[in-house]
């Protein structure tokens, strides 16, 4: 009997995760087995504090209609906190793009479930390297270097798995930061060598909507 996409998404997760233990560690150690939280007492807790349920969701919901990253870190998964690892799951809509960003703490290793995506980083060098992916397919974006991923399909959705070497890898967003932080206008013009005209039509592109 075939396996339906979501069998298939959670059987690729169960074959990923020995290859997600070996992503890059950043964060300090501990010198505690796991981190107790504040008011907790450790003898207190059991297993469904280290147990994270926010991805159950993904297995009886449709394919979003946007791109949308569903995250166990730190903040989702307080358990995370001293063990140097997080997940996100990335759901890309046909056509949909995750914008150019950068993860400040951590390199991330991204797994493709499902479908097809081009993906690229810049490094310091300004030197673009990109590749299409097939499912089955890893990719490693280098801690704190801009980076994408595109679905170029323009009929079907993908579905990728990223592990980061962090608790909490943060997410910088190139067109935010730039565009939507009250940065001056005028500096942005200077920057970008174009008129404040733009830089507004720019920023106004990135507006939240009413």
């Amino acid at each position: 009997m075939a396996l339906t996409v979501k069998q298939q998404f959670f059987l690729a997760l169960a074959i990923a995760f020995p290859f997600f233990r070996v992503a890059i560690f950043g964060d300090p150690d501990i010198i505690t087995d796991f981190v107790v939280p504040a008011g907790a007492n450790a003898i207190e807790l059991d297993g469904k504090f280290f147990t994270y349920t926010g991805m159950r969701r993904l297995v009886i919901s449709d394919p979003p209609a946007n791109f949308t990253v569903t995250k166990a870190a730190m903040p989702e998964f307080p358990a995370l906190n001293g063990q140097s690892v997080s997940y996100a799951v990335l759901h890309y809509p046909a056509g949909s793009v995750n914008p150019p960003h950068t993860h400040p703490r951590a390199a991330e290793l991204l797994f493709l479930t499902y479908r097809t995506l081009e993906v690229g980083f810049v490094d310091t060098a300004n030197r673009l390297l990109t590749q299409g992916l097939q499912a089955g397919d890893m990719f490693v974006f280098p801690k704190g270097l801009v980076h994408y991923q595109l679905n170029c399909d323009e009929k079907n959705f993908a579905i990728a798995i990223s592990a980061f070497g962090s608790a909490a890898a943060g997410t910088v967003s190139v067109p935010s930061t730039v565009f939507a932080t009250g940065i001056d206008d005028e500096i942005l013009a200077k920057s970008f060598k174009t008129d404040v005209a733009t830089i507004q039509k720019l920023k106004a592109g990135l507006a939240p909507k009413a």
